[in-house]
This record gives structure tokens, C-alpha cells and sequence, in this order.
């Protein structure tokens, strides 16, 4: 008998101060990695299923974002290239 099945796991990369799309308003959104990894009795082996997503702290809306966009408000959140400082206007990184 094979014991085999997939296990969710869920990872907070950053939280970062955006426009809301749903909403519009300036909120702090968190930025989320959810991974899926086949498992073979019960031991998770490999992924096979990586989705991004934001949720606005203040409506609770939530919206998929691609691997390149879940890496550039990374970086912003780490204060990289194209990040922004206090006191500039919050700008939508994708549009619904």
C-alpha cells in the first residue's frame, strides 16, 4: 500500500504599504507565497504548485500576482531598486 496525497504551505514574505485596487485606499498589503509539494507517506518530496498572492489589511481583498511581481515588491519591501521611501505616493504594481 502507497500512502500518497499533497501538504499546503503558506509563507509571509513581506508586507508592504500599497494602493488597493478594490478598495483605494493606501493600506499595508501582505505579500504571500503559497506552495504545494506532493507527499509520499506523509513526507513532502517536491513542489509542484507556486502561487503569489497580496491581501489588503484593510478590505481583506486578495489578488494573484505573477513570480516576476511577488520579486519586485520584494525588493521594494527590502528598500531595493524601484523601492520606495517614506513620503512618496503609493502606486498600484499591477492593475485587475
Amino acid at each position: 500500500m502507497i500512502i500518497f496525497g499533497a501538504k499546503g504551505y503558506l509563507y509571509q514574505i513581506a508586507i508592504l504599504t500599497l494602493l488597493c485596487g478594490h478598495c483605494g485606499n493606501p493600506a499595508a498589503h501582505t505579500l504571500r507565497k503559497r506552495v504545494t509539494k506532493f507527499t509520499l507517506f506523509f513526507v513532502p518530496l517536491f513542489p509542484f504548485s507556486t502561487k503569489y498572492t497580496t491581501q489588503c489589511t484593510f478590505c481583506g481583498a486578495e489578488q494573484r500576482v505573477t513570480k516576476e511581481q511577488a520579486e519586485q515588491l520584494q525588493a521594494q519591501a527590502a528598500g531595493g531598486p524601484g523601492g520606495q521611501s517614506y513620503g512618496q505616493p503609493q502606486q498600484q504594481p499591477y492593475q485587475s
